[in-house]
Formats: C-alpha cells, sequence, structure tokens
C-alpha cells in the first residue's frame, strides 16, 4: 500500500511526485525549498534511517508547543528522484524480523516527513509558508497465539500493539470534538511525534489494510476488531482551516 511496486507505485512514491509536479507549475512565480527525514519507532526507540549510527533519539518540543526529532538527517531534496534515492537507503535500514505469519514481518512504524517552505517572489516582506506531509507505515497489530512470538519478537508485538492502541485512543478523543479534554499523545513515541498532524491545523488519512487467512496448521483468524482496524471505526475530528 505505502510503497507498491514498479507496475503499482504506492501512496509513498505517487505523493512524492504528485509535490515536485506541483511544485514545477508554480516555480515561475515562487521559490521553494523541500527537507525530507525518515526514522522508524522499535520498541519505542526512534532511529534515523537516513543514518542508522544516529540511533535513540529524542523528542523535543519548540517555542510554538510542536514536537520534532532532535538530531535528526534532514537534507535538502530537489526533485521526486532525489527523495526515492533516500527512501531505498531508509528501507534497507528498517527493522524485519520472520513470525509464524510474515516471513518478513516489520517490526517498527517508519516516518517519512517532507518539510515544504515557499515564499513568492514578489512578497518584499519574504514570508514563508511552511507545510508538513507525513507519511506513516505502520507495523500491524499481532496476536502471539498466531504469530506464536517467543522472546525478541513477542517484545516487539507487544510494544507494535502498544503504540496502535494508542493511536487508536488519542483519534477516538479527537473524533468526540470535546474542547479541553486530556489527549493522550505522551503514552507512545508515535502519538507523540504525530502530535500536530493528528489534532493540529492540518488533514489527515489512514488506510487498514487486511491479512490473507494463515496457511493451516495455524488457527483461523480472528474477527477484525485488533487495534490497526478499529483505529477505522471513529469518524474524523473538524480541524481548523489549513493556511
Amino acid at each position: 500500500t505505502m510503497q507498491g511496486n514498479e507496475q503499482s507505485p504506492g501512496i509513498v512514491p505517487l505523493g512524492i511526485s504528485y509535490i515536485f509536479e506541483e511544485i514545477k507549475k508554480r516555480t515561475a512565480g515562487m521559490d521553494f525549498l523541500v527537507r525530507c527525514s525518515y526514522v522508524e519507532i522499535y520498541n519505542e526507540n526512534i532511529t534515523d534511517l537516513l543514518n542508522p549510527k544516529n540511533g535513540s533519539l529524542k523528542l523535543h518540543t519548540n517555542a510554538k508547543g510542536g514536537c520534532f526529532v532532535g538530531g535528526v538527517t534532514e537534507p535538502v531534496i530537489a526533485n521526486a528522484a532525489q527523495a526515492f534515492e533516500l527512501i531505498s537507503k531508509g528501507m534497507a535500514n528498517r527493522s524485519v524480523g520472520e513470525t509464524k505469519m510474515n516471513s518478513e514481518s516489520s517490526r517498527s512504524h517508519s516516518l517519512l516527513r517532507m518539510v515544504i517552505e515557499s515564499r513568492v517572489k514578489t512578497d518584499a516582506s519574504g514570508a514563508v509558508r511552511i507545510a508538513e506531509l507525513n507519511l506513516v507505515d505502520l507495523a500491524g497489530s499481532e496476536r502471539q497465539s498466531h504469530t506464536q512470538a517467543t522472546g525478541t519478537r513477542l517484545k516487539e508485538g507487544a510494544n507494535i500493539n502498544k503504540s496502535l492502541l494508542t493511536l487508536s485512543n488519542v483519534i477516538a478523543k479527537l473524533s468526540e470534538g470535546a474542547t479541553g479534554q486530556h489527549i493522550p499523545y505522551r503514552d507512545s513515541k508515535l502519538t507523540r511525534v504525530l502530535e500536530r498532524a493528528l489534532g493540529g491545523n492540518s488533514r489527515t488519512s489512514i488506510i487498514c489494510t487486511g491479512l490473507s487467512p494463515p496457511t493451516p496448521p495455524l488457527p483461523p483468524l480472528p474477527p477484525p476488531t485488533t487495534p490497526d482496524l478499529s483505529l477505522s471505526h471513529y469518524p474524523p475530528a473538524p480541524c481548523a482551516p489549513l493556511s
């Protein structure tokens, strides 16, 4: 769904291609600067996929209350080809492992963040508009009875399920639309780093995909009540107009 293949590109390559196509249409009257970062959240630790030695990154809060990943690699990219090269490099560094359900199971959530700065060339004030695109590839929730995970794989699955449950809880709270209530962003690194994308001046889309039935002798899959599918049960919360 996210990456696709050469014959059927996924959301990530299609989205990046669209952004640079739109930038190309507007370069006559505007200047653009695009920066890109790529991280994974593995067992509640944040690692820079563009520089894996840069692990255990910390979350910080800026002067406006926004959350950001400190010390992350964030190169400037000029075109879609450069973005695809970075993604290919980052994907090679993702944490994957074998379970009874999947020979190459994602053991982490990945976050590709593009920061797009734009300025009207004739604007004497030099005002810059900043926008963000967050493309998140979530690891799927797991049941130990189906994955038969033990040891490290069991710990990974527990952290995946916990972060997905927190994400579901955050979306549920936001969908209620009540002001002044506590939103549990800080209960996981995933929701903390996505706080602006979920509840700020933003629009959020979630795509939930299912699995094919397991091969016998594994037991049949349970009804779709796992945390990742529960994300689709809540209506979107109202958001402020995009500026």
